[in-house]
């Protein structure tokens, strides 16, 4: 689901005309409202079950406000933060708390917020949760040494298969509903990591002798870095097909997409701040919206501008790319290939750019790209 050049001309104004126009010197986003609810269209007709937005990895109101309008109404918080956030911009939301290590104040509070669906990976957590009301669900997270993510979360969060059976019997025993979930890891841009894992939470509701009220099966939903676009159907059609195989009676399904949802919504803007022969500066940096380049390596999808809208033309070389921060680790891990035309004062535009991207800025320095320019559909 990439954008084409036709999708660029249908947003007004158009990046390039707005750049021309303004003249911005801080880093900025675009936030694109026809894409977000074309990604949530997908995921709301494709996904075989009830689909709910991470908040972490993008909690712009534009983007919450965003996605209500889409129709959706359940969302993934990990903090109290997070919960008042959704509150005040979709009221009435279902509140899924899967940080599955919490505070006991953290508890009161998401008991105060009416948290319809817990998570637990650890018998003293689950203890916590003895107090909630009876029959709230608790999805117990499962964690397997899958490969086919970017990174795993597996050593962090999730319970070894042994450890699910225990937690599953000890939900029923405190008169709580029995779910599973799992996270795969981020960036799955094959199917297989769920088809594993749903094949192994059936094994166990079926070892445990519980009938589980519902099957999470995370996020970790790729978007394009550069790659091409996901096949994100092929993905949905694995796991409510996996589901029908592992379970005799199918469980209804869950989805907690973040990245998958918000990265095509947002573009990120850059101005070159300075030049040397081998090295750029510019006006952010990883201690802001390019903080996930240490860990998934550059995006793929860039197009470089003169101040005047036109694109650079001419033959590409790599770069150094540093930040603007006084800190020497401010930089790119590898050079990226910009034109050799490049000069002080012209745009990089960075497509795809709306995951943990402005989740992640800092501040540092006084640095940080913050601001959000809506870009409405023409017509």
């Amino acid at each position: 689901m990439g954008i084409t050049a036709g999708d660029r001309r249908g947003l007004l104004p158009s990046p390039e005309t707005w750049l021309a126009a303004m003249q911005p010197d801080d880093p900025l986003f675009f936030f694109c409202p026809e894409r977000l609810a074309r990604i949530a269209g997908r995921f709301r007709t494709g996904f075989p079950g009830l689909v709910t937005y991470a908040v972490k990895a993008n909690p712009a109101p534009e983007m919450l406000e965003g996605l209500a309008l889409a129709g959706m109404r359940a969302f993934d918080v990990a903090s109290p933060e997070e919960m008042d956030l959704v509150r005040a911009h979709v009221p009435g939301a279902v509140l899924h708390y899967h940080n599955p290590v919490r505070s006991r104040s953290e508890v009161a509070a998401g008991m105060a917020r009416g948290c319809a669906s817990w998570s637990v990976d650890r018998l003293s957590e689950l203890e916590k949760l003895a107090g909630l009301p009876k029959d709230t669900e608790i999805a117990v997270r499962l964690k397997l040494p899958v490969t086919g993510a970017a990174y795993d979360f597996g050593a962090k969060f999730g319970a070894e298969p042994a450890l699910v059976l225990q937690l599953l019997r000890r939900v029923v025993d405190l008169g709580l509903r029995p779910s599973l979930t799992f996270h795969p890891g981020t960036q799955c841009r094959s199917a297989d990591p769920w088809a594993r894992y749903i094949q192994v939470a059936g094994a166990l509701a079926r070892e445990a002798g519980v009938t589980l009220h519902r099957l999470n099966v995370g996020g970790g939903f790729p978007s394009d870095r550069g790659e091409g676009a996901p096949d994100l159907d092929a993905i949905f059609d694995t796991i409510g097909r996996s589901a029908g195989t592992a379970f005799d009676t199918v469980p209804q399904l869950v989805c907690e997409p973040g990245r998958a949802l918000c990265a095509e919504a947002f573009l990120l803007v850059l101005r070159v701040k300075a030049i040397d022969d081998a090295a750029i500066f510019v006006n952010d940096g990883i201690y802001g919206g390019m903080a996930e380049w240490r860990d998934l390596g550059p995006m793929g999808r860039i197009r470089v501008m003169a101040p005047d809208g036109l694109p650079r033309p001419g033959p590409a070389r790599g770069r150094i790319v540093f930040g603007p921060t006084c800190d020497s680790l401010d930089r790119l891990p590898d050079p990226v290939p910009l034109p050799e035309s490049l000069t002080e004062g012209d745009y990089i535009v960075l497509e795809g750019m709306g995951a943990y991207s402005r989740a992640l800025a800092t501040g540092f320095n006084g640095y940080g790209a913050r601001r959000i320019v809506r870009l409405a559909p023409v017509g």
